[in-house]
């Protein structure tokens, strides 16, 4: 599956959950899904924790969050600021 089709899993809307990106048809967000593989769940092990989710929209967040750092790479943003 291209990105593009990835990505269109992906829903931002200011009336939900405070705008935060959500998995479309969902009420899970994409941090909800980053976070939960952070703390050490395989891709399979997220699909068992979140049954309502595919593969595809597991691959969408991360497709989304490898977007969002490079836009910030781009915009030469970083999150860690860097100790002189």
């Amino acid at each position: 599956m291209d990105e593009r089709t990835l990505l269109e899993r992906i829903t931002v809307d200011p009336k939900l959950f405070g705008g935060r990106p959500i998995i479309q048809g969902q009420a899970i967000t994409v941090e909800g899904v980053l976070a939960t593989m952070v703390a050490g769940a395989s891709l399979e092990e997220v699909l068992i924790i979140y049954s309502e989710l595919s593969r595809e929209d597991v691959l969408a967040c991360l497709e989304y969050a490898r977007r969002l750092v490079a836009l910030m790479r781009l915009k030469g943003t970083d999150l860690i600021p860097r100790q002189p």
